[in-house]
């Protein structure tokens, strides 16, 4: 076999990545009950911003979240969260995760998240932090 970088990787590639992953991983550790969730803020149809996460072995990761800079301030950004935490109730998930900026961590933490840890200088003088919140 040959190592080789590729700059972009295709879909394809991906996928031959994944299958074999998520197989190694459901024969470990059981099933992941894998489900992609995206929570939308729409105007006029279109959609402006919203949350995208998927719920993986009874966890909600947060993968992406934002408000557009016109409707910040609003709590929209909370109640996107609050909708995502009563959809991984819905799907039997103990949490959910995301990982943010240090600007943006405060919002997280106003939510009922806690830090469960960071990297230092990603990137340069900003810490990247992971959060959680358990559900009860």
């Amino acid at each position: 076999m040959e190592i080789l970088v590729v700059d972009p990787p295709s879909q394809s590639d991906r996928d031959a990545i994944v299958r074999p992953l998520v197989a190694f991983n459901e024969a470990t550790v059981g099933p992941s009950g894998f489900r992609q969730i995206a929570i939308l803020l729409r105007d006029a149809g279109e959609t402006q911003g919203g949350l995208w996460a998927k719920a993986s072995f009874g966890w909600l990761y947060v993968e992406l979240l934002v408000v557009p800079e016109e409707a910040r301030g609003q709590g929209l950004g909370a109640k996107l969260m609050a909708r995502a935490e009563d959809e991984a109730r819905k799907l039997g998930c103990r949490g959910l995760w995301v990982d943010c900026f240090t600007p943006m961590r405060g919002f997280y933490e106003k939510l009922g998240y806690e830090a469960f840890g960071a990297i230092p200088d990603h990137p340069e003088g900003v810490e990247r932090v992971f959060l959680r919140k358990t559900l009860s």
